[in-house]
């Protein structure tokens, strides 16, 4: 495969865990003449680990499983160990009554005594494990390759990238039924009578922030909760760490022979033979640049008026191919807050409502995340969504409007946000864009095919969330193909 000199000098856009991982997989082909330019002040994009009284919590990513192959390598390389909290989890109806329909630690522990129980739940449980197991060889024969890096080829019915194993092993091939991954994740399931499994896939799915199963494509969903990775969390076989999701990247920064620049208002990019940066009114010429932050460009359906959400032509030099393309993303609207509870209300584990992770139930408090279980005064995340493309025009709701039902609800649940002096103890509120994607339209059209035969042009190259999905694994993994495959 094609080598470029190591002495290139490669500007890198972004210090979340697409960038801060492109650095470290150069690096391990030999490339160093890097730089890392990240706008905030802090490295680790949505891994984000506020701390309160001496103890970290978790705005945004949570948790990895074993199958987390690519975040293995950042642990590796930077030292850090999966040994948080142990991470418990039940379930509720909206009106704070408890929903046993997918207890399955306490059936598996005892069947007869969960049926005698819950005789509904047990019956219901039982359909729902069938086509999950008729799901798993689904997947795994039918649709053999959607669960390798990126969506290179999927809306012409091939696969090319790594394989979710150990090793890693790149594979390649045609499978035509690939193709029926771009129709929305609802209808995929339906199609191949496992609507069940919608049930067991949505909540670390919709509950995370990455949109409704009506809406958004089963490649998204897939290349995310891939068979094993979704089992492993069915079994809460999960992984941790203890300062948090954001500690795998300061500690991979730290690791790192050139740190990314923090506070870095890059406000102009020119691409020619070279690219010409303007970093703090500062001009920085590179010969290429990866870009991992947000590709999305603001459109008269989609004003981006998040405060996190930068229209990428307000600093990139866009052309018009990049234009047509990057104008077709959309993203979630998803809020997180983190809050005190009244001390007698603490929960003794996080509650996911299911019920509340539909479009009909939006904003309403899809979970709310209990991190340090034997401590009381840590606070409790509670996470929604306001935002799906049918309702209101496809305009989100604002965040105001969410907030106060958000309070309502965690009442409803019986988990009320403490009051002081006539306030509620809200300690942060993360109001973030989340997860990039286009439509099922676009991506059977091809779009990541067209995105794809960029790479390279005018020196740049892409990565971060859009171009995989917007976990952290495989951003990682993205990032790790992008290196093998042009540098």
């Amino acid at each position: 495969m094609f080598e470029m000199d190591k002495n290139v000098r490669i500007a890198i856009i972004g210090a979340g865990p697409a960038g801060l991982s492109a650095a470290m997989y150069l690096e391990k082909k030999g490339y160093d003449n890097y730089v890392i330019y990240e706008r905030n002040n802090r490295v680790g994009g949505k891994c984000y680990s506020p701390t309160f009284n001496g103890k970290r919590y978790e705005m945004g990513a949570i948790m990895g499983v074993p199958s987390y192959y690519a975040v293995h390598d950042v642990e590796e390389f930077a030292g850090v160990e999966h040994k948080g909290p142990c991470l418990y989890r039940k379930y509720k109806y909206p009106d704070g009554k408890p929903d046993y329909r997918w207890d399955t630690e306490d059936a598996m522990k005892s069947p007869m005594k969960f049926f005698f129980k819950h005789p509904g739940a047990a019956l219901h449980l039982k359909k729902l494990q069938k086509q999950i197991k008729k799901f798993g060889e689904i997947l795994a024969t039918k649709y053999k390759g959607y669960d390798v890096t990126g969506h290179i080829g999927v809306a012409q019915g091939k696969y090319d990238g790594f394989a979710v194993t150990p090793g890693r092993e790149h594979v390649s091939g045609e499978n035509p039924n690939l193709k029926d991954l771009t129709m929305p994740f609802k209808d995929f399931c339906e199609m191949n009578g496992v609507p069940l499994v919608q049930e067991v896939w949505i909540q670390p799915f919709t509950s995370f922030g990455y949109g409704f199963f009506d809406e958004i494509p089963a490649a998204y969903v897939l290349k995310y909760l891939d068979f094993q990775t979704m089992m492993n969390f069915v079994k809460i076989n999960l992984w941790t760490w203890k300062d948090g999701t954001q500690s795998i990247f300061e500690a991979l920064n730290e690791h790192l022979k050139h740190k990314a620049v923090l506070n870095s208002n890059i406000s102009k990019v020119v691409r020619g033979d070279k690219v010409t940066l303007t970093v703090n009114g500062k001009e920085e010429v590179f010969d290429k640049i990866i870009i991992t932050a947000p590709l999305q460009i603001a459109t008269e359906k989609n004003p981006m008026n998040n405060p996190f959400a930068v229209s990428l032509d307000q600093w990139l030099d866009v052309n018009d191919e990049e234009r047509a393309l990057f104008s077709k993303i959309d993203y979630e609207r998803y809020d997180t807050q983190a809050f005190q509870v009244e001390a007698d209300k603490y929960p003794d584990v996080s509650y996911y409502i299911v019920d509340n992770m539909v479009p009909e139930r939006m904003p309403h408090v899809m979970v709310y995340y209990r991190r340090w279980t034997g401590e009381k005064d840590m606070p409790i995340v509670s996470y929604s969504l306001r935002h799906h493309k049918t309702f209101n025009g496809g305009k989100e709701l604002p965040y105001e409007d969410s907030a106060k039902i958000i309070s309502q609800d965690m009442k409803d649940l019986d988990c009320p946000i403490r009051v002081v002096d006539g306030k509620e103890q809200i300690l942060t509120r993360f109001q973030s864009y989340y997860f990039p994607h286009v439509y099922s339209e676009d991506y059977a059209a091809g779009w990541y095919d067209k995105v794809e035969a960029m790479q390279g042009k005018n020196n740049t190259f892409y990565a971060g969330e859009i171009m995989s999905y917007g976990d952290m694994d495989e951003t990682i993994e993205y990032s790790h193909d992008l290196v093998e495959r042009f540098f």
